[in-house]
C-alpha cells in the first residue's frame, strides 16, 4: 500500500473559534491508482490534500507514506520526503519567470543535490516525454498556459515520485488545452505513476479510475468510477 492514513483530524483555532476541517478520516491508496479528490469549498479536500502532499501535519492520526510514517516528522523531514516522493501539479503553474523551461524542470534535481549535468540531462529527457523538447530555452512568459502546465508536470515527473499530486491543474486552461493535460495525465498512469487529481469539476474527475467526495471535513463516498473518461476514445474539444 502506497497511502495508509489513518483517524486524521486536522483542527485548526481562529481566535476564540476551532475550526475543525478533517474528522477521523481514513484511506487507502494502493501504487499505480488514479484517484480524484473531489468537494465544495470547505468540504477539508484541500486541507488533507496538503497532509497528503506533506506540506503540513495533522492534530491526530497516522499518515504511511510507502510504509514510512510521515505524520509525526518534522518541518525538515517533511521537505526531504516531499522532494524524493511527491511531484506536485499546481493550477497557477509555479513556474520561476526567470529561468527557461529546462531549468525550471530541473530545479527539484537542485535540491536533490544531482551534479548540474546530470539533471540538466534528464530534465531534457523529460521535457522530451511531455512533449516539448523544441521548447527547452523558452521562458514561461514565451509559452501558452498548456505549454506552462506540460513544464509543470515535466517538473513534477523529473524526481521520479512516488505520486503525481495534481491541485486543479486545468483550472486556469480552456477546454481545448484542459484535454491535452488529461491526455498526458493518462499517459502518465498508464506509465506506472500514482495520481491524485484534486478537483471540484465533476468532468475533469471522470478520467479517474476512483472518486472519493468529502463534505463537512469528512469522507463522504469512496467509488470505484465505473464510467471512465479515456482520452483515447474521447473527442477532442472543437475549437473555433
Amino acid at each position: 500500500m502506497l497511502i495508509d492514513i489513518r483517524k486524521l483530524n486536522k483542527t485548526y483555532i481562529m481566535g476564540s473559534e476551532k475550526v475543525e476541517a478533517l474528522k477521523d478520516v481514513s484511506l487507502h491508496i494502493d501504487k499505480n491508482e488514479y484517484v480524484a479528490l473531489m468537494g465544495p469549498s470547505g468540504s477539508g479536500k484541500s486541507t488533507l490534500m496538503n497532509l497528503l502532499g506533506c506540506l503540513d501535519t495533522p492534530t491526530s492520526g497516522e499518515y504511511w507514506l510507502n510504509g514510512t510514517e510521515v505524520s509525526t516528522m518534522n518541518d525538515g523531514e517533511l521537505a526531504e520526503v516531499r522532494n524524493r516522493q511527491i511531484g506536485f501539479v499546481f493550477q497557477t503553474f509555479n513556474l520561476l519567470p526567470r529561468l527557461s523551461a529546462l531549468e525550471n524542470v530541473a530545479l527539484p534535481l537542485v535540491y536533490a543535490g544531482v551534479s548540474r549535468e546530470d539533471r540538466l540531462e534528464k530534465a531534457r529527457k523529460v521535457l522530451e516525454s511531455v512533449g516539448l523538447g523544441d521548447r527547452v530555452t523558452h521562458k514561461p512568459n514565451e509559452l501558452s498556459g498548456g505549454q506552462r502546465q506540460r513544464v509543470a508536470v515535466a517538473r513534477a515527473l523529473v524526481n521520479d515520485p512516488a505520486i503525481i499530486l495534481a491541485d486543479e491543474p486545468t483550472g486556469n486552461l480552456d477546454s481545448k488545452t484542459s484535454y491535452e493535460i488529461m491526455s498526458l495525465f493518462e499517459q502518465i498512469h498508464k506509465a506506472g505513476n500514482t495520481i491524485i487529481l484534486v478537483t471540484h469539476e465533476n468532468d475533469i474527475a471522470m478520467h479517474a479510475h476512483r472518486i472519493v467526495r468529502m463534505r463537512d471535513g469528512l469522507i463522504e463516498s469512496d467509488q470505484i468510477n465505473e464510467n471512465i473518461v479515456s482520452m483515447a476514445s474521447a473527442p477532442a474539444p472543437v475549437t473555433e
